[in-house]
């Protein structure tokens, strides 16, 4: 009986040493995400109640993730105990979507539970929204906006927005679930040309040393704005200007009409050309159609020319006074300059005065004076100068008569060994003459001439 006794108590002693792990695992946590590349464990709350003796956990996987807490965690006989498990994948992991994950729990006697836990995995692009409200060329700015959609705390993030319309950088944090509204002041010059509609908006994020780029939409809402702007300036030339600018952000059809009456549309000049054209009894009506596109100026130029009447008026009596000074003059001189070329290369030109006599004259000396750099030939034409004075630079000839209508050239050549670039001028040629007893003057034209111009050789 004793020995009995005994042994019923030695089983007791031992019974503890070899009895299962009794433990219950509840999840307190709940929508746990990992986010693929960064280096943040998926956190779970746990609280552990132990239905045994006290014990010392381990948890462990078989599947090759990192897993906290390592080393064992102590929980006494009817504790509960909340314990925090982080998990991580070792290497690359490409998966997305819900993951279920398998683990165990171990007691000191080896015996071990198994568990499994529900996490989910998700891109860094597909953690994170955004947006912008809308907004229409008369605005100054506009709202966007970012949105954290998962349960997971990125804390500082850096994030570039860009569009058609703003390009900004902001660093901030952002906490799970969280939203960040941000306003940005626009500047019209960078959008006044685009087309109403949806846009794209671009965010590259970059969190916990991974970057990734989110796209939305930003909507650019319809709104018809023309602006007209007319001046009015000048006095003999009288413009009108008209300038029509679509300061909106849609294609908008324009019609300018403008009148003007049968006389001074006789002098007047349109830039463009107006589309139509009809007239209405004493005024004519001008009329230009066009589609002006948004940040588009169509300008309309309209000048009448007053002056265009006033210088054929003046034209017309300059002839009259012009030809009744030249039916007046006794002689006429008339110079002429050619190019030739020497034999010997040198820069030449053939210069001819042509004597002409509206009446009886005598007694004419022709003088004519030579430029500066130049040497006369000693080849003449028919008259051959009386005089030549190389110190005053002067040739002269003298005509003892001339009838009326009777014309003689004097000419001469003249040549130089530098070359002339561009233009050459000549001085006008002077003739001394008498006509009933009087002395008269008259004087020539100046002659010019471009040096790149060729002509016959002298014939030496």
């Amino acid at each position: 009986m004793k020995k009995m006794l005994i042994f019923l108590l030695g089983i007791l002693m031992i019974f503890p040493l070899i009895s299962a792990l009794n433990i219950e695992v509840e999840k307190k946590s709940s929508n746990e995400v990992l986010i693929s590349g960064v280096d943040k464990p998926v956190t779970f709350d746990l609280e552990i109640t132990n239905y045994g003796p006290a014990e010392s956990l381990e948890f462990y996987n078989l599947i090759g993730f990192k897993m906290f807490p390592i080393g064992r965690v102590p929980i006494s006989t009817g504790e509960k105990k909340e314990v925090q498990v982080k998990i991580s994948p070792i290497g690359e992991f490409d998966y997305k979507g819900y993951y279920t994950f398998n683990y165990f729990i171990r007691g000191l006697d080896s015996t071990q539970v198994g568990e499994r836990l529900t996490f989910k995995i998700v891109k860094l692009e597909d953690a994170f929204e955004i947006g912008a409200n809308e907004f229409d060329p008369e605005s100054n700015s506009v709202e966007i906006y970012i949105h954290n959609k998962e349960n997971f705390d990125f804390g500082e993030i850096n994030v570039k927005f860009s569009s058609s319309f703003f390009n900004i950088e902001e660093i901030f944090s952002i906490g799970p679930h969280e939203k960040k509204e941000f306003t940005i002041n626009l500047n019209k010059e960078d959008f006044n040309k685009l087309i109403a509609g949806f846009y794209t908006i671009e965010a590259e994020i970059t969190a916990q040393e991974q970057t990734a780029k989110v796209q939305g939409t930003i909507k650019f809402v319809e709104k018809n704005i023309v602006t007209t702007t007319k001046r009015d300036y000048g006095f003999v030339i009288i413009t009108k200007s008209i300038e029509k600018t679509n300061e909106g952000n849609i294609i908008t059809d324009t019609e300018t009409t403008l009148k003007k009456n049968i006389i001074s549309r006789l002098f007047t000049n349109f830039n463009p050309q107006p589309d139509y054209v009809e007239r209405r009894g004493l005024t004519v009506d001008y009329t230009w159609e066009k589609s002006i596109k948004p940040g588009e100026t169509f300008k309309i130029a309209v000048k009448t020319n007053w002056l265009f009447p006033l210088l054929i008026i003046f034209f017309i009596i300059a002839i009259v006074v012009l030809a009744k000074q030249y039916s007046k003059t006794d002689l006429v001189l008339k110079k002429k300059v050619s190019f030739v070329r020497a034999k010997g290369g040198e820069f030449a030109l053939k210069v001819s005065i042509l004597v002409n006599a509206k009446k009886h004259v005598e007694r004419v000396s022709v003088t004519d004076r030579l430029p500066p750099l130049v040497k006369i030939h000693e080849k003449f034409g028919a008259e051959k100068p009386v005089r030549i004075n190389e110190k005053t630079r002067r040739i002269e000839w003298n005509l003892e008569r001339l009838e009326a209508g009777e014309t003689r050239i004097l000419s001469y050549v003249i040549y130089s060994k530098i070359g002339v670039v561009g233009k050459f001028a000549l001085p006008s040629a002077i003739a001394i003459f008498e006509k009933d007893g009087e002395i008269s003057e008259s004087e020539s034209n100046r002659a010019f001439f471009i040096a790149e111009q060729r002509d016959k050789e002298i014939e030496e």
